[in-house]
């Protein structure tokens, strides 16, 4: 079974960094895509950035964070990351790892991250 646990979140002032993780189990993790979402209260949950497998990853941001957050994965230890530096009050939610294999897709449980102004 796969299972996603993020960890990371927490409150931080405006321009503040956070760095989250998302520790991935009961897949074969370093052939598959990574991706982190965010949702908004009172919004759609959308895509914020997302990690490829291979050599290199290739990576691909929402265009609201591009410069601010970096995402990277650690195949070793079946963990991804999202630094997120600069931190804005728009960038307040709660974050979800993503995942899909050839059995389905899944998602871990999220962390909630609050920027306040």
């Amino acid at each position: 079974q796969v299972q996603l646990v993020e960890s990371g979140g927490g409150l931080v002032q405006a321009g503040g960094s956070l760095r989250l993780s998302c520790a991935a189990s009961g897949t074969i993790f370093s052939a598959y895509a990574m991706h982190w979402y965010r949702q908004a209260p009172g919004k759609q949950r959308d895509l914020v950035a997302s990690i490829f497998s291979g050599d290199g990853g290739r990576t691909n941001y929402a265009g609201s964070v591009k410069g601010r957050f970096t995402i990277s994965r650690d195949d070793a230890k079946n963990t991804v990351y999202l630094q997120m530096d600069n931190l804005k009050p728009e960038d307040t939610g709660v974050y979800y790892c993503y995942t899909n294999d050839y059995r389905g897709r899944y998602w871990g449980q999220g962390t909630q991250v609050t920027v306040s102004s």
